[in-house]
Order: structure tokens, then sequence, then C-alpha cells
């Protein structure tokens, strides 16, 4: 990649929008890439917007800042109107398709606009606990900013606590992983 790989992910406060940011950075650390990751929370810890700044790229990044991005990934309604700001002519815009926003809230230019069903995929073929792993596989397949072992291993090393409890979440949260990466890969092409 020659520049940075601007990532806005951006939910409700409890979506985990924070994990995923954090589990893609230390993946793509892991495999030698240059990170920024800055996090930005609402003003409740559960129930405000929460946004996660990820920066990605082979070669040390200039710039703590930016004003547009790779790729959106709104969770909520309120997030669509909060990140909407970094949609260009070249973002890819992606949101749940179950989220509760007026039209006028998206945004009108953006070089592709992906609704995906996360949350019914999620409650329908696993668990609602792992939405969140299920839109990191969805920002892999859109970018591939890293392949899906090395999430699975940045996963292992951030969760595997749980799973050692309960092994169950391991196959579940790998199985979120590769069908979020799927769905949007399938529309990104």
């Amino acid at each position: 990649m020659a520049k940075a790989l601007r990532i806005v992910i951006a939910g409700e406060g409890g979506q985990g929008v924070q994990s995923v940011a954090n589990i893609l950075a230390e993946a793509a650390y892991n495999k030698g890439k240059e990170v920024l990751y800055i996090p930005n929370f609402g003003v409740e810890q559960r129930g405000g917007v929460s946004v996660a700044f990820l920066q990605i790229a082979d070669e040390p990044i200039d710039t703590m800042k930016f004003a547009t991005a790779d790729i959106v990934i709104a969770l909520s309604g309120r997030a669509v109107a909060r990140s909407k700001q970094y949609v260009r002519k070249d973002t890819i815009f992606v949101y749940d398709s179950m989220v509760d926003a007026a039209p006028e809230e998206f945004p009108t230019e953006a070089k592709q606009i992906l609704a995906i069903p996360a949350m019914e995929i999620v409650k329908r073929e696993m668990h609602p606990r792992v939405f969140n792993v299920f839109i990191m596989g969805a920002v892999i397949g859109a970018t591939h900013v890293v392949e899906l072992a090395a999430a699975e291993e940045a996963l292992e090393h951030k969760l595997g606590y749980k799973f050692a409890k309960e092994p169950e979440l391991r196959a579940m949260n790998f199985a979120a992983l590769a069908r979020g990466a799927e769905e949007v890969a399938k529309e990104v092409g």
C-alpha cells in the first residue's frame, strides 16, 4: 500500500467499535505495518457515539489526522450522521442495513455505498455478541488491509482468555470474521 489506508469506524458506545479498531491495529502491526489508532469516545461511555480513526501503511504515517477516509463503517443512525463528514468521492461507505437513519443523514457522494445485513446475519447464523467481529471482517473484506489469519491471531491474543473458558467462542468469532469479509467482498468486488 503506497499511502496510508484511512479507516473510520463509528457506532454507539458498547458496540465494540474501539475493540475492532484496536484488534485491526494489532493485526497490522504484527505483520510489520505502520499503524496509527486514535479513539474518540462519546460523552457517555455507553450510549454516546464512539468513533475510531485508524491508519495503516507500509511506510511511516506522516499525519495524525485526516479529513477523508478510504472506508467508513457506520453501525447506527447517529454514527451515520457523525461519520459522513469523512466521505468523499473515493470513499467506500458501509453501514448495517438495520441502521435507522433518515435519507438526508447518509452521505451524498461516495465511491460506493453498501448496506450490509450485519446484525441480521449474526443473529441468524451466530450470536449478536460477535457483531463487532463481523464488522472487523467487513473492513478486511473491503480493504484487504490484513489477511484474515493475522486478524485471527490478534483476536486470539485479545480474547484468548475468554476462548479458554468458552471454546465455542473461538469458532464463533472466527466464523463472524470470515463471514463479514465474505459479505463485503462480494459487494466491493
